[in-house]
């Protein structure tokens, strides 16, 4: 096993995190395709997507945690209670219905 110091770690993370933008983007350049209205309408396409990711998150989360809404939130680094409130605004709380 190597050793690596502090500087190693942070520059490691952050090419990660560039090659997981990058693979974000090309996705999303798919995705916006698909959903971009031409119809000359309003567009929601930001809200629709950020929704769409945001209960993708909170299902993965919620499968890691089996289920537990407290792990899932801590998985995600949010509260509890803000877990909850998003929930309920992304429709999927079964319990408000």
């Amino acid at each position: 096993m190597k050793a690596r110091n502090a500087n190693g770690m942070v520059k490691e993370k952050a090419a990660t995190a560039s090659v997981v933008e990058d693979v974000i983007e090309q996705k999303l350049a798919d995705i916006t395709t698909l959903l971009h209205s031409s119809n000359g309408g309003k567009c929601r396409l930001h809200e629709n997507i950020l929704a769409m990711v945001e209960r993708s998150l909170f299902k993965i989360a919620l499968q890691r945690s089996n289920n537990a809404k407290g792990a899932a939130a801590a998985y995600l680094g949010i509260n509890r209670n803000t877990f909850q409130k998003k929930m309920v605004k992304l429709g999927m709380d079964n319990s408000q219905e």
